[in-house]
């Protein structure tokens, strides 16, 4: 839910081989996007955005960040972006 995504450069005539949703997450990961984000945005259930990003992934669409966590302490920049990201549900 936290990973952050990012969407990689692709060729034109990859871009029209997308599904629409693919295209859409394309779209919102220009800049670092939660899958929570991503869910909440694409008004999608969070299990089907992080089956969707997972493929993406996969495919070499996008590029996944994990946080790092120093000493077990979480990150307060994420925790922010996660609770704006389920505020907009």
């Amino acid at each position: 839910m936290e990973t952050l995504v990012s969407s990689m450069s692709i060729p034109d005539d990859e871009l029209a081989l997308l599904t629409p949703e693919q295209e859409a997450i394309m779209q919102l990961c220009r800049t670092f996007r939660s899958v929570a984000e991503i869910s909440a945005l694409l008004r999608v259930p969070l299990g089907v955005a992080r089956v969707l990003v997972a493929d993406m992934s996969d495919e070499g669409l996008v590029r996944l960040h994990q946080p790092q966590l120093k000493q077990g302490q979480p990150d307060l920049t994420m925790l922010e972006r996660v609770l704006s990201g389920l505020r907009r549900l």
